[in-house]
């Protein structure tokens, strides 16, 4: 076995356990976990503010787990080629490996580190940790790039994703002299302005707390989840999504756990495969990602470039803020401001009003989540706003507009996720809680709530900005 060690660099996949780059240097000797910290490198994507508090607290779990190994993280700040090239020199290290990324900017930039580690005489390997099937290895009889998620999960399904996942470490060989590390409070990853204190109520991070949602989540919730994950005001839904896109967890994890509580059980049959088919969904969005990296920033149906969108910033700011005038809309956008998450009803519903109803581009909100959502995740994001606005892959067409009355009183039947995050209202009851604006001035009285003073007069008519969508819709269609 060799002597010389291995740095395996940790990204997307802070866990110890089904960890492939790790549990492959391990096998060849001594170990070396390295973190770099390069934002600049995944331009014009860098984590978000959500995304870096999670991170950061991702990291200090990971430093954890080593530590109970025996082993260390290393974290450095700075370019990730110039740093990996002077720890390899440093340690002697005779490889260097990670799990692979699918972010366009990533992928350049990999390649390049790749080509450059290889030419410096470092074996260099890379491993899929975040996937079932990686995103070449799926396609149609033609060879081509699926775009519907139906066949592309069933031709998932044929090609068989039961796989067994890799275990845990209770013991990490490390190198004879550890390199120095950058404390991880210096990356600056936490926000200097505290608007961060309900994150540390609505979530606990890292791998340990990400199979314990799992656990907890296949015992109490997984029975009924395809009817209640539509639920906004309740936990019907696995929160899972933070964990995966850190790999915390990874999707193998997730299915032989589900596929084990499934097991003999007939009444959780229907229930859990449609759970293993919103996993489905995250490996589509990642397919489609790697297939069409210009998706990102520009629609997968080329029509759309010659949408009529809004440019109103006032009318953008009262979205991010939550203040539409309509309940549902703003509730779960003070919650995501709040908690850093939402739950995914409540994500179509604010992106159909912010491009059906306000007009206003999709890519807008596409921002706006990358840097609010504690599960900001290109792939899924860039597919969620396309989807929504009706110019991606498997899109919703675009006349399908939801309607932010209908869809709380479907989904919150009795106002319980407004009244939390739209307190104001709270005396209200439905329907007029769904709608104050056809509430008569007695009951809004009664209820301490004046429109245009406690709470916003809605920007505008539902009604009239769905006729003016079609409209616009109209103009492209051709």
């Amino acid at each position: 076995m060799p002597t010389r060690p291995t740095i395996v660099w940790f990204r997307h996949d802070l866990r110890i356990a089904d960890q492939p780059a790790l549990i492959a240097a391990a096998a060849r000797g001594p170990v070396v976990p390295v973190f770099v910290w390069a934002p600049e490198e995944e331009q014009p994507w860098a984590p978000g503010a959500a995304s870096r508090w999670w991170l950061h607290h991702s990291l200090a779990s990971l430093q954890r787990q080593l530590a109970e190994c025996g082993s260390q993280l290393v974290i450095r700040a700075g370019e990730s080629l110039a740093t990996l090239l002077q720890l390899a020199e440093q340690l002697d290290a005779e490889a260097v490996m990670w799990c692979r990324r699918y972010e366009p900017a990533v992928i350049r930039r990999d390649k390049q580190i790749k080509s450059e580690l290889a030419a410096a005489g470092v074996h260099v390997e890379s491993f899929n940790g975040s996937l079932l099937h990686e995103p070449w290895t799926i396609s149609t009889q033609k060879e081509d790039p699926y775009t519907v998620f139906t066949p592309f999960w069933k031709r998932c399904l044929a090609s068989g994703v039961d796989h067994t996942p890799g275990k845990g470490f209770r013991k990490l060989a490390g190198p004879e002299t550890w390199p120095a590390s950058t404390p991880l409070e210096e990356l600056g990853l936490l926000p200097t302005i505290p608007w961060d204190r309900q994150f540390y109520e609505t979530w606990d991070v890292g791998a340990p707390a990400a199979e314990q949602r799992l656990r907890t989540f296949l015992k109490d919730r997984l029975q009924d989840y395809k009817e209640q994950r539509n639920r906004i005001d309740v936990e019907g839904y696995s929160k899972l999504s933070p964990h995966l896109h850190f790999g915390e967890i990874s999707p193998r994890q997730v299915w032989q756990a589900t596929r084990a509580a499934m097991d003999g059980k007939k009444h959780l049959q229907r229930d859990g495969e449609h759970f293993l088919s919103e996993v489905g969904w995250r490996e589509f969005a990642h397919h489609l990602l790697y297939h069409f990296p210009h998706t990102t920033d520009k629609p997968l149906r080329e029509r759309f470039e010659e949408f009529p969108w809004s440019s109103s910033q006032t009318l953008l700011r009262a979205w991010q803020r939550g203040q539409t005038g309509y309940p549902i809309v703003d509730a779960a956008m003070r919650d995501l401001w709040a908690t850093g998450f939402m739950p995914n009803r409540a994500r179509m519903v604010v992106a159909s009003f912010l491009a059906k109803d306000l007009l206003l581009p999709w890519q807008a909100g596409a921002k706006w989540f990358w840097d609010t959502l504690v599960d900001a995740d290109l792939a899924s994001n860039t597919l969620g706003w396309q989807w929504t606005a009706g110019c991606g892959a498997d899109a919703a067409p675009y006349f399908r507009i939801f309607n932010p009355t209908s869809q709380a009183s479907k989904f919150d039947p009795h106002g319980d996720y407004i009244r939390r995050w739209a307190p104001e209202l709270a005396e209200l009851e439905p329907p007029d809680l769904y709608e104050p604006w056809n509430a008569d001035e007695q009951t809004l009285a009664a209820a301490g709530v004046a429109l245009g003073e406690t709470y916003p007069r809605r920007l505008v008519d539902h009604g009239e900005a769905r006729d003016a969508a079609l409209a616009a819709y109209a103009e492209i269609k051709g």
